[in-house]
């Protein structure tokens, strides 16, 4: 409509249909949700519409990963390519990124070469013999000329066989001067210790001379180490603290389970007393060898006494019998008088099933678990008379007739090898015997089909030697073996008989 003045008024700035689209398309933005959770409505429009705008924005941001990159900074110096070469030579980095390494300095014009390097008057060398190495080939590698060498060689020879030198044994070589240009270094001297008490030194008495040897003995002390002290909460870590080595510690566990009946039954207020194979040289080095005694104290009394004897090496308990290490114990020492199967019963006389092994014993014999076992029962068993049932694992169960005496009760854990009873002949028996019998899961099965190893036992003068030996080891006293090496003739010659017992181990040790 024309306004006052006479000319058109202005169209308005939105039609009303214009303001209605331009509302719904607002309201239809708002609405739009293009980051959805991933995790509600999967499979819905709205949930592929989330998953298209998240692989649109992973891959404009993979888009413009590349331009992040950082800049470089240009340098406020002009490097050429000498400078360069120069500043890599004093460069720490890594040879895949350039490093030139082994060059200190980048040569100029005013390095000179020289036409001769002065040669050291002499080279001190420290050679090491490997495992798998022979000693020539030692001081082959070392530079030391094919004559030395044999010479050498032939002079270590006789002092001690080459093939005793332990390894890893550190030989201190010094080579001289050569004679000329392109020569070899003649040896001056070279020295080791070629046993823990003796040294050897090869040396030139003179300037060209011959290569001599000498010896020079080293004075050790073998009186062996005693530790003794309270068991307490853990054996292992008392006697660790009492300076026990952890090889002689497992050894004394070891030999305690398997040839004790207390091995497993250790108490806090027990004394153990472990006596050790030790050698200390007069230069300050030690050597400790094996267990040689084995000792568990209860109370005032000793619950066991266990010492190292003869060739094998194993121990013996302070009566003479000897360690088992496997298989099934003898439950007597007898010979078998009757087997498994059909037999005529000297009683009854007539022939039914001997389910069992009959073992020649003299009354009072003792008897002992075949292993480790449970008592099932023990009290009289009809024909068996006096008997001892043990129920061991796999199923085994055995049976210990005629007893004259029962030492155990039932529900008690045994050992192998503890007395559990003593020959009798209790039921239905003619004459003093075990009957010895195994079940497998119930069922009689032969105990021939088991194979025992029995203990060893000394007798005669080798039991009366060992005897003898071990009251001479008692009397060492506990950290003897750390006293001053200012020992008397005396002293020595008492300490004589104990040497014998871990010569064996020196010669291992060597």
């Amino acid at each position: 409509m024309p306004d006052q003045s006479g000319r058109a008024a202005p169209a308005a700035s939105l039609s009303a249909s214009q303001q209605v689209r331009a509302s719904s398309w607002r309201e239809r933005l708002e609405a739009l949700d293009l980051v959805p959770d991933l995790g509600a409505d999967i499979g819905s429009r709205k949930w592929f519409r989330g998953l298209g705008s998240m692989i649109a924005l992973s891959a404009v941001a993979l888009a413009f990963w590349p331009d992040f990159a950082p800049l470089e900074a240009a340098s406020t110096m002009r490097i050429d390519d000498d400078a360069r070469d120069e500043f890599r030579s004093q460069m720490i980095m890594p040879l895949a990124l350039g490093s030139d390494s082994g060059r200190h300095m980048g040569a100029t014009s005013a390095v000179r070469s020289l036409a001769a390097a002065p040669e050291r008057p002499r080279i001190d060398l420290l050679a090491t013999l490997a495992r798998g190495d022979s000693f020539e080939r030692m001081l082959a590698r070392a530079g030391v000329s094919t004559d030395d060498r044999i010479r050498a060689l032939d002079l270590i020879g006789d002092a001690l066989p080459l093939g005793e030198i332990a390894p890893g044994t550190q030989v201190d070589i010094v080579l001289g001067r050569r004679d000329g240009a392109g020569g070899t270094r003649p040896l001056e001297s070279l020295a080791f210790r070629a046993r823990f008490d003796l040294a050897l030194e090869i040396a030139r008495l003179d300037e060209g001379g011959a290569l001599s040897l000498t010896r020079k003995p080293i004075r050790v002390d073998d009186t062996p180490l005693r530790i003794r002290g309270t068991v307490g909460a853990s054996l292992y870590r008392s006697a660790r603290a009492a300076g026990a080595p952890a090889s002689a510690v497992q050894a004394y566990l070891k030999t305690l389970n398997a040839q004790s009946e207390v091995g497993g039954d250790l108490r806090a207020s027990d004394t153990f007393d472990m006596i050790v194979a030790h050698r200390r040289a007069a230069t300050g080095e030690r050597q400790a060898g094996q267990l040689l005694y084995a000792g568990l104290e209860r109370g005032d009394k000793p619950a066991a006494q266990l010492m190292r004897w003869g060739k094998d090496s194993q121990f013996f308990e302070a009566s003479g019998v000897g360690e088992q290490r496997s298989g099934l114990v003898a439950p007597v020492p007898g010979r078998v008088s009757s087997n498994f199967g059909m037999r005529r019963h000297p009683i009854l006389g007539y022939r039914r099933m001997h389910a069992g092994m009959d073992f020649r014993a003299s009354h009072g014999t003792p008897i002992v678990a075949v292993t480790d076992g449970q008592v099932l029962s023990a009290g009289r068993a009809g024909g068996c008379g006096n008997a001892v049932k043990l129920r061991h694992g796999g199923g085994i169960d055995t049976r210990y007739c005629h007893m004259s005496r029962i030492a155990v009760n039932r529900g008690q854990t045994v050992r192998r090898g503890q007395v559990i009873g003593y020959v009798g002949s209790t039921g239905l028996s003619t004459g003093a015997h075990l009957h010895y019998e195994m079940y497998r899961s119930g069922r009689a099965v032969n105990p021939a089909s088991v194979s025992f190893v029995t203990r060893a036992q000394l007798e005669g003068v080798e039991l009366r030697r060992f005897r003898e030996t071990l009251a001479r080891l008692k009397e060492v006293e506990a950290g003897a073996a750390l006293a001053d090496l200012d020992r008397t003739p005396q002293e020595e010659a008492a300490e004589e008989p104990l040497r014998e017992i871990d010569k064996i181990d020196q010669k291992r040790a060597i």
